[in-house]
């Protein structure tokens, strides 16, 4: 039998889409936070992923790269 492993953000990158999926974009936000205090620099992070981009545009994006159930 032969055991292939995932790289770990491969793994978490579907961990997230499945919760996301089944619990929805809040609920599955509101569980990572559970996990632990968030570093860096919120902002700045922020500004860098989404710019300018609409809310319509933001959720088509999220809609496109994780598949998650989203209000249209």
């Amino acid at each position: 039998m032969t055991v292939t492993t995932r790289s770990l953000p491969d793994l978490t990158n579907e961990a997230i889409g499945v919760l996301c999926r089944e619990l929805g974009i809040g609920d599955t936000a509101r569980f990572l936070r559970h996990f632990g205090a968030v570093t860096g620099d919120y902002t700045k992070e922020r500004d860098a992923l989404i710019g300018d981009m609409s809310l319509e545009e933001i959720f088509a994006e999220a809609r496109r790269i994780q598949g998650c159930a989203v209000p249209r």
